[in-house]
C-alpha cells in the first residue's frame, strides 16, 4: 500500500479587500493607460477571478470609476488649499501648476495625470467619468479667477487647462521635474502679466 503525506493549508482563502484593489488598479491604469490594461490584467495582480471581480465592480469603467474617486481623495492637486482668497490669483494659479509639475513627475513609471489621460480613452464610460471629473476641476478654476477678474476668467482658465495637458503628456513621454517646472514657471510668468494683482 502506497500513503501519500499531502500536506494541504486549511482554512478561509485570503480575504479579497475591494480598497486594496482600487490602489493597485490605480497603479496599473497610471502606468499603462485605461486602455492597456484588461480585466484579465487586473484579476491577475489582485489575484482573484473574473466573477469576483465582476461581483465587486461590475465592469472594468466601473473599477475605473472608483479608482478615480480613490485618486481624488489620495492624489489629486489639492486646489482648495493652493487656490485661496487671501493669495493674488496669478500667485496662486502658478503655485497649482508648479504642483501640477511636481505630481505629474513624482513616479517616472506612470506619469501625468490620471484624470488627463484618462479623458482620451476609448471607452465611453470611462471617459466620461475622467472628463466629468476633469470638468468639475477646471470649473472650480474658473470660479477661482472669475471673482476677481470676471473679464480674465475664460481665457485664462483655458490656457491654464492647456498648459496642465501639455504638462501631464510631456509627463508621460518621459520629461522630468526640472523640465515640467520650467514650463509651469514660464506659463506662471504669463499669468503675473495677464492677471495683475
Amino acid at each position: 500500500m502506497v500513503t501519500t503525506n499531502r500536506s494541504r493549508t486549511r482554512g478561509r482563502p485570503r480575504k479579497f479587500d475591494p480598497e486594496a484593489a482600487v490602489a493597485t488598479a490605480q497603479q496599473l491604469f497610471h502606468e499603462r493607460g485605461y486602455d492597456a490594461v484588461s480585466v484579465a490584467d487586473v484579476t491577475d495582480a489582485l489575484g482573484i477571478n473574473p466573477p469576483s471581480f465582476y461581483a465587486a465592480f461590475g465592469s472594468k469603467a466601473g473599477l475605473y470609476q472608483r479608482v478615480l474617486d480613490y485618486w481624488t481623495d489620495t492624489e489629486a492637486i489639492p486646489l482648495a488649499d493652493i487656490l485661496r482668497p487671501d493669495v493674488p490669483v496669478a500667485d496662486a494659479v502658478a503655485a497649482m501648476l508648479e504642483e501640477a509639475a511636481r505630481r505629474y513627475a513624482f513616479n517616472p513609471a506612470a506619469g501625468g495625470c490620471l484624470v488627463l489621460e484618462g479623458t482620451r480613452c476609448n471607452d465611453d464610460d470611462a471617459r466620461e467619468a475622467a472628463r466629468a471629473l476633469n470638468l468639475g476641476a477646471e470649473t472650480f478654476i474658473h470660479d477661482y479667477i472669475a471673482a476677481r477678474h470676471p473679464e480674465a476668467a475664460d481665457q485664462v482658465t483655458d490656457f491654464v487647462a492647456t498648459t496642465m495637458s501639455g504638462l501631464s503628456a510631456k509627463a508621460r513621454s518621459g520629461h522630468d521635474l526640472s523640465r515640467l517646472l520650467a514650463t509651469a514657471r514660464l506659463a506662471g510668468s504669463v499669468l503675473t502679466q495677464v492677471l495683475p494683482a
